[in-house]
């Protein structure tokens, strides 16, 4: 079987659906797995997904980024952060998934958030939480862009030529938003929509919700196949 790239947008604690999902995948050895980041809050079942994530790097190539909500939950520990921000957006959901406090979240899980790259970059495409500056070479994004910027829909191809797959941006539509160059896959899992995965290699999208039902795979939407709200990013 020939080696897949496969990213997985916003799981956000919805360990069913990323269940479900991995399942309908059935990812080999040779694959790689990329997390695009925001794999904790909002949903039920944040130490379950951890705890999944971490069974597949033993069963595949898995690579993580760090999202923005990963980055909150590292400095609501910390105390860099003021805690109260990282609980109403989603905070409170994880901590109640470890049974209530930071001291019952398994080292193993601090660690793999800890462990979360900036983005990765292959020959033909960057992957990435968030979105990149224009004009900034890869090497100098910052934090901020490559973690809390939202896409505004006028991004344009980076001029290396390697396409862009992120999430962050949550969609109203449970379609991938697909652009020139772009390719966000947050579409909203926690919020009754679908957990999205890109079959980088074979433009191919499975998708699952939290209820455990699932479709695909079927070809990655074209740029001028788009419904009319898959483009419409909610804050």
């Amino acid at each position: 079987m020939t080696q897949r790239t496969i990213a997985i947008g916003d799981i956000h604690g919805c360990h069913l659906a990323l269940e479900r999902l991995i399942r309908d995948l059935k990812p080999a050895p040779d694959d790689i797995l990329i997390i695009l980041g925001d794999a904790v809050d909002r949903g039920p079942g944040t130490k379950q997904a951890i705890e999944q994530l971490l069974e597949l790097e033993k069963s595949c190539r898995l690579i993580f980024l760090m999202g923005n909500h990963e980055e909150m939950m590292l400095e609501a520990r910390e105390g860099t952060m003021i805690e109260s921000t990282w609980l109403r957006y989603g905070g409170q959901e994880t901590l109640d998934s470890y049974g209530g406090g930071y001291e019952m979240v398994p080292e193993r899980h601090w660690e793999f958030f800890k462990s979360g790259l900036d983005y990765l970059e292959t020959d033909s495409e960057i992957f990435v939480h968030a979105s990149l500056e224009p004009g900034v070479a890869l090497a100098d994004q910052t934090p901020d862009w490559l973690r809390w910027s939202r896409l505004t829909g006028k991004e344009t191809p980076r001029e290396c030529g390697r396409r862009v797959i992120c999430g962050h941006t949550s969609l109203n539509q449970d379609l991938p938003w697909v652009l020139d160059g772009w390719v966000c896959l947050d579409t909203r899992c926690y919020a009754k929509q679908y957990l999205t995965a890109l079959d980088v290699t074979n433009n191919l999208v499975y998708q699952a919700r939290q209820t455990g039902e699932s479709r695909g795979p079927f070809p990655l939407p074209a740029l001028d196949d788009q419904p009319p709200d898959s483009a419409t990013p909610r804050p």
